[in-house]
């Protein structure tokens, strides 16, 4: 039996000190997830479709994926215990003689979003995950605002 859930897309990815926070969300709410700086890093790239010289870790999964007729349908962050989310990333292979199947694999959630992001697949939280995370909603607006009013004052300078 599957479990509820709700799509949220990455709304931000900022720098920390220890990593990147990457801002999950919908109309809703928004939470946080923390991920190391590579990740951070290849999330924000694919965002911004920004062109690598040579392939990246995810860039060479996809590429796996691809040449073995598989893609990414969708991730799930489907749990959290102790302060860790953990996700499956759901993949959709189909071989030579088009025959389908569905692939299910418990990945990091970093990791998953970053493929999702990479092949815009949707990213889904299981209600259950929605219901115990923290709003942040407030902390991403107040950080966005600062940040469009350093640009300003760049601009200005």
């Amino acid at each position: 039996m599957s479990k509820p859930v709700v799509e949220v897309q990455v709304r931000a990815v900022i720098p920390t000190s220890g990593g990147c926070a990457v801002f999950l969300g919908n109309e809703e709410k928004v939470f946080v997830i923390y991920v190391d700086q590579s990740v951070g890093a290849a999330i924000t790239m694919f965002m911004r479709g920004t062109q690598k010289e040579r392939p990246l870790t995810h860039d060479l999964l996809a590429h796996i994926l691809r040449a073995l007729g598989a893609r990414v349908e969708r991730v799930i962050i489907n749990d959290l215990k102790r302060g860790t989310y953990f996700a499956r990333l759901i993949l959709n292979a189909e071989n030579e003689l088009q025959q389908k199947k569905i692939v299910e694999i418990d990945a990091r959630p970093s990791d998953c979003i970053a493929m999702a992001t990479q092949q815009t697949a949707p990213i889904y939280v299981s209600r259950e995950v929605w219901e115990e995370v923290e709003d942040m909603s407030e902390v991403l607006r107040k950080m966005e605002e600062e940040s469009s009013q350093s640009e300003e004052t760049d601009e200005e300078e």
